[in-house]
C-alpha cells in the first residue's frame, strides 16, 4: 500500500525544502520539519493500518537520505562501525524520523552545538540530554545550559540512582548551572545520598557548607610538612585529608555510606574515596577485601614498608592510626562489597543489613581521620 498522493507530495515538499531534523509523531500521526525560520508540519492520512503507513513513511524518508527505502539500519550500522561518523553522516540520521538514529546522532563524538540543537528538537529525553552533556562542544555551547535545565527538572522522577549520579555529575559541570541552583541541588541531597555521590565526582575539594579544618592539622603539618614538601605522596595525602576539604570529603562520603539506596551508590563512593587517594596507590585498585586491605596497611608502614611509609611513621609515631586508617581508605572499591553482596539484588534496608559487617569498621577508618572516637586525637 503507497502513501496516499497528498501525503506524497506533501513530504517531498517538505524534504526538498532541506529540513536540518526530522520528527515523526506517531500518535498524532504528523511529520515535522525543522528549519531555519521554525517548524513545518504533515498530518498524515493513513490509507491502512496507522504502523503499516508510518513504515511507508520512513521508507519514503529513507529514500530521499539514503538513495535506498531500506537505507535504515543498514547505512546507520556501516557509519558507525568505526566508532564514528562525519559530520554530513550526523545530519542525516536526523532527518530520518527514527528515534534510534537520534540516539546515535547523539552519542557520536562528532556531535556539535548545532547538531545537538537539532538533535534535541527531534528527541527530548533525559537519555539524549545526557549523552549530549558528555560532549565538551555541547557543554560549552548555548545547548549545555538548555540540557542543565532539564536534567535538573527531570531529577525528581529519577527512579534509577545511577542515573541520578550522573545526571548531577553533567550538570554540576562548570558553567552549566548558577550558583543558587548549585546549592539548591545540594540541599536536595540531604534526602538523596545518590546526589551527594555526584558532587564528589565533580567538587571533591569544592563541596558546599564545608566543615573546620582538624583541631590537629596543624600539628601535623608541623611534623609532615618537609615531607610533604619533598613530594612524599604518604604526608601529603594525610596533610590534604586533615585539612577543610578534606575534611568535608570525608563527611560527605559518611552522609553516603550511612543510608545509600542501592549497590551502585555504595560502590561509586568507595571507588570516589579511592580515587580521592590516588597517590597512595598509582598502581590502581587493588581489588582486597577489607581485611585483606587492613593487612596490607599495617605490612605498608612496617619495616618492610616503602620509604615514604616509613619516613611518616619517624616523623609522627602518634599518627599511626591515622596513616593505616588512610591507606586502608586508599584502596576501597568493589572487593570490599563482594563478600557481603555476592549473589544478591537487594536494596535499601534489607541492602544496608548486609553491609554492617563492613560499613561499620570502614566508619571506623574514616573516624580516625576525623577525630570520631580516634585513640591517636586523645592527649
Amino acid at each position: 500500500m503507497d502513501l496516499s498522493p497528498e501525503d506524497s507530495l506533501r513530504l517531498n515538499v517538505l524534504l526538498a525544502n532541506k529540513p536540518q531534523a526530522v520528527r515523526l509523531d506517531e500518535a498524532a500521526m504528523v511529520v515535522y520539519g525543522l528549519f531555519e525560520q521554525g517548524e513545518a508540519k504533515v498530518s498524515l492520512n493513513p490509507t491502512c493500518r496507522d504502523e503499516q503507513y508510518l513504515k511507508r513513511v520512513r521508507e519514503l524518508l529513507s529514500g530521499h537520505v539514503t538513495g535506498s527505502p531500506g537505507g535504515y539500519p543498514v547505512f546507520l550500522k556501516r557509519w558507525t562501525r568505526m566508532g564514528q561518523m562525519r559530520d554530513e553522516s550526523l545530519q542525516q540520521l536526523l532527518l530520518l524520523g527514527e528515534p534510534e538514529a537520534v540516539v546515535a546522532a547523539v552519542g557520536s563524538p562528532g556531535i556539535t552545538n548545532e547538531l545537538a540543537r537539532r538533535a534535541w528538537w527531534a528527541m527530548q529525553d533525559a537519555e539524549n540530554a545526557r549523552r549530549l552533556l558528555a560532549s565538551r562542544a555541547v557543554v560549552e555551547g548555548d545547548m549545555g545550559r538548555v540540557l542543565a535545565q532539564y536534567l535538573l527538572e527531570y531529577l525528581p522522577f529519577e527512579t534509577e540512582t545511577d542515573r541520578m549520579m550522573e545526571s548531577v555529575r553533567l550538570v554540576l559541570q562548570p558553567g552549566l548551572i548558577d550558583a543558587s541552583q548549585r546549592l539548591e541541588l545540594w540541599q536536595k541531597a540531604a534526602r538523596k545520598p545518590a546526589y551527594l555521590v555526584g558532587f564528589l565526582m565533580v567538587l571533591p575539594d569544592r563541596l558546599p557548607n564545608p566543615i573546620a579544618a582538624h583541631p590537629r592539622r596543624a600539628e601535623a603539618q608541623g611534623r609532615l610538612g618537609d615531607l610533604a614538601g619533598q613530594g612524599n605522596p604518604v604526608a601529603g595525602a594525610l596533610l590534604r585529608v586533615l585539612d577543610v576539604p578534606g575534611q568535608t570529603f570525608l563527611h560527605t562520603v559518611q552522609r553516603v555510606l550511612q543510608k545509600p539506596p542501592s549497590p551502585e551508590v555504595v560502590n561509586a563512593t568507595l571507588d570516589l574515596m579511592r580515587a580521592h587517594l590516588g597517590a597512595l596507590r598509582p598502581e590502581g585498585d587493588p581489588d582486597q577485601t577489607l581485611s585483606e586491605l587492613e593487612g596490607e596497611a599495617r605490612d605498608f608502614y612496617g619495616p618492610g614498608g616503602p620509604d615514604p611509609a616509613r619516613a611518616c611513621v619517624g616523623a609522627a609515631p602518634d599518627l599511626l592510626e591515622a596513616l593505616i586508617a588512610l591507606r586502608v581508605l586508599s584502596g576501597l572499591g568493589y572487593g570490599v562489597l563482594r563478600p557481603v553482596l555476592r549473589n544478591t539484588t537487594a536494596v535499601g534496608s534489607l541492602m544496608r543489613r548486609k553491609l554492617e559487617p563492613v560499613m561499620t569498621p570502614l566508619m571506623g577508618h574514616m573516624g580516625r581521620l576525623m577525630g570520631q572516637e580516634a585513640e591517636w586525637l586523645r592527649r
